[in-house]
C-alpha cells in the first residue's frame, strides 16, 4: 500500500513520502499561482482549477487568497462559492455539494495526528533531528444548500448534511444533521432550518 492509499485510508501515513511531497508541491505553486493572478483573469483561473481540484461541477468561485495542501482531494458541486483566506487541508477527500456558501477565514480539516509523541515522531535519528511527523485522515463531506459562515473551522471526519447553516466562528467537531442551523464552540444544533 503506497502513501497516499494509506493517507486515503485514514491510516497512520509517511507526510514525506516522495510522492506526495511532490504533488503537495504541485498544488502550492498552483495554489501560488491562482492567487496571484489579476481578479478578472477568470480563464487563467479556470485552468488553474482544472489542474488543481479533483472535480467541480459548474460556476464555482473561489475569491483568492486560497489555500491548499494538495488540492486533488476536494471536490465541489454545482453553484458553489468560497470567499477569501479560505484553507482546505485535504490530506484526505473533502466533498462540498451543490450551492454551497463558504464565507472567509473557513477552515476544513481532513488530517490529525497522533496525540502520543513517540506516535506522532518516532525515535528521533542520530544527530536529534525527526522524520515527518505521523499523520492520519478523516473525510469532511458538506451536503447541498449550506452556508458555512465566516471563521469556522470544520474538524476531520465531520459530515454535514442538506440545507445546514453554521454560524460565523463556529468549531464543528460532530457531524451536523440535514435542515438544522447550529453553531457555537463546540458547534450545536440549535433550531430546524425549514
Amino acid at each position: 500500500m503506497t502513501e497516499r492509499e494509506k493517507m486515503l485510508a485514514g491510516e497512520l501515513y509517511d507526510c514525506g513520502d516522495a510522492e506526495l511531497l511532490s504533488q503537495w508541491h504541485k498544488a502550492k505553486d498552483l495554489i501560488r499561482e491562482y492567487n496571484r493572478l489579476d481578479s478578472n483573469n477568470l480563464l487563467e483561473k479556470e485552468k488553474i482549477l482544472e489542474d488543481l481540484l479533483g472535480g467541480r461541477g459548474k460556476n464555482l468561485w473561489i475569491t483568492p487568497p486560497f489555500f491548499v495542501d494538495y488540492g486533488n482531494n476536494i471536490y465541489f458541486g454545482n453553484n458553489c462559492e468560497v470567499n477569501m483566506n479560505c484553507t482546505f487541508l485535504d490530506d484526505n477527500i473533502i466533498r462540498i455539494g451543490d450551492n454551497a456558501l463558504i464565507a472567509p477565514n473557513v477552515q476544513i480539516y481532513t488530517a490529525f495526528h497522533p496525540t502520543n509523541a513517540f506516535e506522532r515522531f518516532g525515535k528521533p535519528k542520530e544527530d536529534g533531528s525527526f522524520e515527518f511527523c505521523k499523520t492520519q485522515t478523516a473525510p469532511v463531506t458538506i451536503g447541498n444548500n449550506v452556508w458555512i459562515g465566516g471563521g469556522v473551522i470544520i474538524m476531520p471526519g465531520v459530515t454535514i448534511g442538506d440545507n445546514v447553516v453554521i454560524g460565523a466562528g463556529s468549531v464543528v467537531t460532530k457531524d451536523i444533521p440535514s435542515d438544522t442551523i447550529a453553531y457555537g464552540n463546540p458547534c450545536k444544533v440549535r433550531r430546524e432550518n425549514l
